[in-house]
């Protein structure tokens, strides 16, 4: 398994734990601000390699 689909799963995993413990909206916050969050708390050279590399790997 890749490393990103074991973050994927993971992802999942959590969602669907949110999902029993919170209402639906509030779970889809969490699941939407956390990488939200981690995106904006990167420099602003971070996110253009982000960009410039996940554009390339969809070149592929």
């Amino acid at each position: 398994m890749s490393k990103n689909a074991k973050i994927a799963a993971g992802g999942v995993a959590a969602g669907l734990i949110l999902l029993i413990w919170l209402p639906w909206w509030a779970a889809l916050l969490v699941v939407l601000g956390v990488p939200a969050a981690a995106y904006l708390a990167l420099d602003p050279s971070q996110r253009s390699r982000l960009r410039r590399v996940s554009r390339k790997e969809l070149g592929r």
